[in-house]
């Protein structure tokens, strides 16, 4: 396949956001949160876990634990158990348990409204940050989950694995006032048609746009 251009790349781009536009007009997130510290949390709960399972622990643990100040006093003993059906919740509690104290002791107990300072929180990386901060601040950005990433690469606008990298990559490519609708969009074309194992290429939208026109792939 020869190399596109960014050119050409650009134009296709359009053409994609314009049928993403069409596909999914009301993409938004699917974790369920009420405030900003919620969703902070929910999202770093997220990482490599499915929505339906986060949204299901969060429930009960923001009933008990809707502040960063109530959440900073619980012990790991008391939070595991909330987030015990979400991948890798031991990790995670740790992680959760030392935001909310961070948020405390650092930003008066609210969610900080900066990409390099919300990073300095515990499981907090480029990803949450800009899911949290375009989500919340309305910050420009495209946060690069597993979807994304696939998605980004089985379009051939990036043919990079690093997430941070295919972010560069997208960014480069679609319009900043549509950054935030274009990762909402990727996200639920990954998750309904363009599924990791076999995506749906006949159901495929996008099918005409795709330089991998009816082939599988597993990237």
């Amino acid at each position: 396949m020869p190399i596109e251009s960014k050119k050409n790349k650009i134009s296709r781009a359009s053409l994609v956001l314009n049928q993403l536009l069409e596909t999914y007009p009301n993409a938004t997130t699917e974790l369920i949160y009420t405030t900003p510290f919620e969703l902070l949390i929910a999202t770093i709960l997220s990482a490599q876990a499915t929505d339906v399972s986060v949204n299901l622990a969060t429930k009960k643990l923001f009933e008990t634990y809707p502040t960063a100040e109530k959440m900073a006093l619980a012990t790991l003993e008391e939070l595991e158990p909330y987030i015990s059906k979400v991948n890798f919740h031991h990790n995670k509690a740790k992680n959760i348990a030392a935001t909310a104290r961070a948020l405390v002791e650092r930003f008066e107990a609210q969610v900080p409204n900066d990409f390099i300072e919300i990073q300095t929180l515990p499981g907090v990386g480029r990803k949450t940050a800009n899911v949290v901060l375009s989500n919340i601040f309305g910050r420009p950005g495209i946060a690069v989950d597993t979807h994304v990433g696939r998605l980004g690469r089985r379009l051939g606008f990036s043919s990079n694995t690093n997430p941070d990298l295919v972010e560069v990559d997208l960014e480069a490519i679609f319009p900043i006032d549509h950054w935030i609708f274009v990762h909402h969009s990727l996200i639920l074309h990954g998750r309904r048609v363009c599924v990791a194992r076999t995506p749906h290429c006949s159901e495929c939208q996008l099918l005409e746009l795709c330089p991998q026109i009816g082939v599988e792939s597993h990237l």
